[in-house]
């Protein structure tokens, strides 16, 4: 149905795609995985007619059922694309905050779709709609119909994205980082809804990704990108089980799995091989740790609360619990694993840790001045005009405003965040650029400097990897591991993804509905779960 011929795109003097050949046949879920940056989003955009027109074809065309729908040297036929594009071949794309109008109820849009395509009347677009609302496993239809896209959680977001894309049953869906932005369990409704579409429709996918681990539960092949070219294809177990070239094994082997050995807080690489053979006399690395120092966090009876905008009384009595009567102690050098969907209270929580929000009862008590916060989102936490080196020295000035005893010439800044910077393993050139002149995982690394510079002993890391690619992600684990071990640090590592914790923390508490219900050591919350809701998040994961 689809062939993708030598095609090759170009950005002014950047190629990003270079000599892409791939087919797709009626019902089959093609994955295509790589790095940010490895040709994946250009490639399916171009498919679909939706590159932007500062793209040039530099070599090759795209088919559809033997009708050439981009050619090199020839202008987009925007035209033809028309007739394929929702009737035919529909896309799902990453975010569908971004992707859907917010001045729009979602039922108009997806509305939108029929009046276009089809000579349907009003009444029975509507019905259409609802039909497919349900078909995508939404509730309530009616008030999702008639809701805002921000009146809805992620997860129904996406299925309405979803349910505006299958409407005019197409024969091929591009599914583009479908469920990144997705909890684990969210995540896992949404394979399971677009397998069960591609079963009943025997429509064709291509699912585009940098998590293996959902290709793999949802392709039937696999081509493998990186730096604009399809470098291994093939049968997806083929990939998995005898992979060829080295890049593939880097990408499996970056995975975060519960397959694989896990390190206590504060171990290094180089010493995995002398932890693996003093194993066997070392009972417990955190009970000496308890034993020997006293914690360096403790939550009492902790409840969080969020209110109204304005502060009556009545705004007051009317406040929400957020957070119920939180227990628990962290010790210096642990790492301690925070695991939830979102809206669970994970992000409540941390922030009233670190005292950003004071509607609190119960009791927070660390040794620590000033504990710091890890982002999830660089890009957005960081200031866009700003240097590297501001940034950086940033921390120290805000210090320096707030206490008196805590003196610093500029020079002195200056060079503890050249410090920090060769700390999270960037050159001294980068100093003077830019968050936009940055990859996402030197972004991250700025956000961790930021965080450590002040020496804070305890950080609150809050989704510190989620928006990483996998090799990316698993080389700011390594670091946060390093370091933890140079700098002597505490993490409290937030997280939905059970597998990075699993690598990551020494203990783990598992929240669900503003309540921890159940935590202890990762070994044994993972292979003896008392929960049910454990049970599902491992299941899931």
């Amino acid at each position: 149905m689809i062939r993708i011929e030598d095609l090759s795109v170009a950005f002014e003097d950047t190629e990003a795609v270079k000599h892409v050949s791939l087919d797709l046949i009626d019902g089959e879920v093609l994955g295509v995985v790589g790095e940010s940056g490895s040709g994946k989003s250009v490639t399916a955009l171009t498919l679909m007619g939706l590159v932007s027109d500062s793209a040039r074809i530099t070599s090759g065309r795209v088919l559809f059922d033997d009708v050439v729908l981009r050619e090199a040297g020839k202008p987009c036929d925007k035209a033809l694309y028309r007739k394929y594009q929702g009737a035919r071949m529909s896309m799902v794309f990453q975010e569908p905050m971004t992707s859907l109008n917010p001045t729009q109820r979602v039922g108009r849009q997806v509305e939108e779709m029929l009046r276009l395509h089809t000579e349907l009347k009003a009444e029975e677009i509507k019905q259409r709609v609802l039909e497919a609302f349900r078909s995508v496993g939404l509730k309530d239809v009616e008030k999702v119909y008639s809701s805002y896209p921000h009146q809805l959680s992620g997860g129904m977001r996406q299925r309405v994205m979803i349910a505006m894309a299958v409407i005019l049953h197409p024969r091929l869906i591009v599914a583009d980082e479908p469920t990144t932005a997705l909890d684990v369990t969210i995540q896992n409704q949404i394979i399971e809804l677009l397998r069960e579409i591609n079963r009943k429709q025997n429509n064709a996918m291509l699912f585009i990704t940098h998590d293996l681990n959902l290709a793999r539960r949802l392709c039937s092949r696999i081509a493998v990108m990186k730096d604009g070219k399809v470098v291994e294809l093939g049968e997806t177990e083929s990939i998995f089980q005898n992979p060829v070239e080295e890049y593939t094994k880097r990408l499996i082997e970056a995975v975060p799995s519960r397959m694989k050995r896990r390190r206590k807080s504060g171990v290094a690489a180089s010493d995995v091989e002398k932890e693996a053979g003093a194993a066997a006399a070392d009972v417990s690395c955190m009970e000496g740790r308890k034993d020997m120092e006293g914690p360096i966090l403790r939550v009492k009876g902790l409840r969080v609360y969020y209110k109204d905008g304005n502060n009556s009384l009545f705004a007051r009595r009317k406040r929400q619990c957020v957070v119920e009567d939180a227990e628990f102690e962290m010790y210096p050098g642990e790492s301690l694993g925070l695991v939830g969907e979102s809206g669970c209270g994970k992000t409540s929580l941390s922030r009233a840790i670190l005292g950003m929000n004071r509607e609190i009862e119960g009791e927070v008590a660390h040794t620590t001045l000033r504990p710091q916060m890890i982002f999830q989102d660089p890009y957005s936490s960081l200031n866009p005009s700003k240097t590297i080196g501001w940034l950086l020295m940033e921390p120290l000035r805000a210090r320096a405003a707030l206490d008196k005893s805590f003196a610093m010439s500029r020079e002195d800044m200056e060079a503890a965040a050249y410090d920090m910077l060769h700390k999270v393993g960037m050159e001294e050139k980068y100093f003077h650029r830019k968050p936009s002149q940055l990859s996402g995982g030197q972004r991250q690394r700025v956000s961790i400097g930021q965080a450590l510079i002040t020496n804070p002993g305890m950080i609150v890391a809050d989704e510190p990897v989620s928006a990483l690619d996998v090799t990316i992600q698993a080389q700011i684990m390594e670091l946060m591991r390093e370091l933890q071990q140079e700098m002597h640090l505490s993490y409290l590592f937030i997280s939905h993804d059970i597998n990075v914790v699993y690598q990551m923390c020494d203990r783990i508490m598992i929240m669900k509905d503003g309540r921890i219900i159940e935590s202890g050591d990762t070994e044994e919350v993972f292979n003896h779960p008392r929960e049910e809701y454990t049970k599902l998040l491992l299941k899931n994961s």
